[in-house]
């Protein structure tokens, strides 16, 4: 079980390490570079959505470690 864990922990981690690089590396970089308003809609947009994504996991993280976080005791 732990194994199984820890293999989609290094999995997801992977591809979000991936998917960052891809975007700030190439497809960020390269709809900066074209220049038009849609190029920079589409920048704007997807570092929006990669900003989500990032606050998303780092809540999922928070909640899976400290499940009882913010819960009150009687």
């Amino acid at each position: 079980m732990f194994a199984m864990k820890l293999t989609l922990i290094l999995l997801g981690a992977l591809l979000y390490l991936v998917g960052t690089i891809g975007w700030f590396g190439w497809l960020g970089l390269d709809l900066l570079y074209t220049g038009t308003t849609e190029a920079l809609i589409y920048a704007f947009t997807g570092t929006c959505t990669w900003l989500l994504t990032t606050f998303g996991l780092a809540i999922h993280i928070i909640k899976t470690a400290r499940p009882t976080a913010g819960g009150r005791n009687p």
